[in-house]
C-alpha cells in the first residue's frame, strides 16, 4: 500500500507542478492521525504543502472523532438504560 500511495505522490508532483490535492491532504491527515503515514508522503507533505491545510484537516478530523465517540457512548448509554 505504500509503494502505490509513494507512487501516486510521485504522479502528483510531475504532474501538478508539485501542488497537493484535496485528496492527498485528506489521506496524509487519516494516515497521521493512525500512525500510518509512509515517510515518503510526509516528506512530500512538508516539500510541497504548507501547514495550514494540514491544521484545519486536523482540526475537523479531532471535531469529527470526538463527535463521533461522544455520539457512541450516548447511544450505548441510552441502550443500557432503556
Amino acid at each position: 500500500m505504500q509503494n502505490g500511495n509513494a507512487e501516486e505522490g510521485g504522479d502528483a508532483e510531475n504532474a501538478g507542478g508539485g501542488s497537493l490535492t484535496f485528496m492527498n491532504i485528506v489521506m496524509s491527515t487519516l494516515a497521521a492521525a493512525i500512525g500510518v503515514q509512509s515517510k515518503a508522503n510526509k516528506e512530500r507533505d512538508f516539500k510541497h504543502g504548507s501547514a495550514g491545510p494540514f491544521i484545519v484537516a486536523g482540526l475537523i478530523f479531532t471535531a469529527l472523532f470526538v463527535g463521533t465517540l461522544v455520539l457512541i457512548v450516548r447511544w450505548v448509554l441510552s441502550s443500557a438504560t432503556g
